[in-house]
């Protein structure tokens, strides 16, 4: 979206109360992602802001009261968010919520070639497809998000190479669910990633996203051998939810735990090194003591080195809220124990020593260092220095924390067979500014994720503000 206004002739700058019009994109996962969402809605409204909302909680609930009378920008529409700020601009209230559907089937959502931002030039984060094809009780995105809608393979393809030509050197797959990519349209997700893994130039690396055990249970030894490929890395989400078969009925999960075990053990055996990552939600609806330990027990067998532990929240209009609740001191009590449990164990120690070769992409969140990423996608962190930004680096290990690495450098860098990237703020494409036809002259963009921690650990909304600082140019006298 920031991409779309910039390249229609708007200037993204950084002070919000500054600007006329914020844009604001949600997630509906967590109750708290939402109470932030319309805290800042509040907050908008508060400035005497214009206020363009967008995202799954008005796509879910349109209705509800606190957006009420602002413009609305539905998750299949974002490619028509200029049109939206226009019209909002001069006072007009305008939603946008239908599906794009082509002959009939729902698609994949807006344009891939949409003119873009990117938040960190080195990374494209492209979604493969939208939706999802389960019925998870507990789960509201589906209300908004709908069933699995996928792009083919050959945009994702041409995105993916355009990515690359802009000095892109990392590329994540995203989707509500990966695993089920091509559900819908008659290809699999090894099928996408082979074509992918075509187009990836050396020095560059390729992450696949979330997958739901059901879907990539159907081509564990391809996904091996993806996994295996030296410009993929060898790391897969795989939400579990809870290590018992009861409560993930309950859920509607549509695996059992034995089903889970096969993906990880399987993965483990063919790919050694791997990393797997996994979710679990405590108390849930009906949860026993004796379920929560199952959960506990998976947890000490796999030593999982990314684990995220969310608590249950209820959500309107979804199954799980009308179960019986979990006693709050129960649930408090059970995620305090599995966190302890997490904090426990080291999973780096034992690489102290190695040498492993890494992919600097990113600056720590304390600013001290820069960060890469071995082949297993644990994060490696090094001493800041400009020349190792977007290359493949040598490095040993020398000490190891709970969540990372430390390692010093050693040998010649490597570079990367890509352009230099994209300037930070530019836009992505050859999309040239568009002749403005109204007044709005310049936009303010805000990150509000960066305000609250529940945006840097999965449990809530992604928001981002466009902020429009309006210059008006008489016209007729009009």
């Amino acid at each position: 979206m920031a991409g779309q206004l910039a390249s229609f002739g708007y200037k993204i700058v950084d002070q919000k109360y500054e600007a006329d019009l914020w844009l604001l994109n949600s997630c509906t996962v967590k109750s708290p992602a939402e109470d932030h969402f319309r805290n800042a809605i509040i907050d908008a409204q508060k400035h005497s802001k214009h206020i363009v909302v967008t995202g799954c909680v008005p796509q879910a609930a349109p209705k509800n009261n606190y957006i009420k009378g602002l413009s609305v920008v539905g998750v299949q529409q974002i490619d028509r968010v200029v049109e939206v700020v226009e019209e909002t601009l001069k006072g007009h209230s305008v939603r946008l919520l239908g599906q794009k559907k082509l002959s009939g089937r729902k698609t994949g959502g807006a344009p891939l070639d949409l003119p873009k931002i990117r938040k960190n030039p080195l990374i494209e984060i492209i979604a493969v497809n939208t939706g999802c094809l389960n019925q998870c009780t507990y789960c509201k995105t589906k209300h908004a998000r709908g069933d699995l809608g996928s792009y083919p393979p050959e945009e994702l393809v041409a995105r993916a190479k355009q990515s690359f030509e802009e000095g892109v050197c990392e590329i994540w797959l995203t989707s509500e669910d990966t695993g089920a990519y091509g559900k819908d349209i008659g290809v699999s997700l090894p099928e996408l990633l082979w074509k992918l893994v075509e187009t990836i130039p050396e020095g560059a690396m390729l992450r696949v996203g979330m997958t739901n055990p059901p879907y990539i249970l159907e081509h564990l030894q391809e996904m091996a051998k993806i996994l295996q490929h030296p410009r993929v890395y060898a790391f897969l989400h795989v939400p579990v939810q809870a290590g018992s078969d009861s409560v993930l009925m309950d859920m509607k999960r549509e695996y059992c735990v034995a089903d889970f075990r096969r993906v990880v053990d399987f993965l483990k055996e063919m790919v050694p090194g791997i990393t797997i990552a996994t979710d679990v939600i405590c108390g849930f609806p009906r949860e026993t003591d004796e379920d929560f330990e199952e959960t506990l027990d998976l947890v000490r067998e796999y030593k999982f080195p990314s684990l995220f532990i969310n608590q249950f929240f209820p959500r309107p209009g979804t199954p799980a809220a009308k179960m019986p609740r979990v006693l709050p001191q129960q649930v408090k009590k059970r995620t305090k124990a599995i966190s302890e449990l997490f904090q426990s164990y080291r999973p780096y120690n034992h690489k102290v020593g190695e040498r492993q070769q890494i992919l600097v992409t990113e600056i720590s969140f304390d600013e001290k260092h820069y960060v890469g990423h071995n082949k297993f996608y644990e994060q490696v962190i090094i001493p800041m220095d400009e020349q190792l930004m977007g290359k493949m680096v040598d490095v040993e290990i020398i000490s190891a924390g709970k969540h990372y690495l430390e390692g010093k450098i050693v040998g010649d860098l490597g570079s990367p067979s890509i352009n230099a990237p994209l300037a930070k703020g530019a836009i992505s494409g050859n999309h040239e500014s568009c002749n403005k036809t109204s007044s709005a002259e310049c936009v303010q963009l805000v990150d509000l994720k960066t305000s609250s921690s529940y945006f840097w650990i999965g449990l809530s909304v992604l928001v981002l503000a466009f902020l429009v600082r309006l210059v008006l140019k008489l016209r007729g006298g009009s």
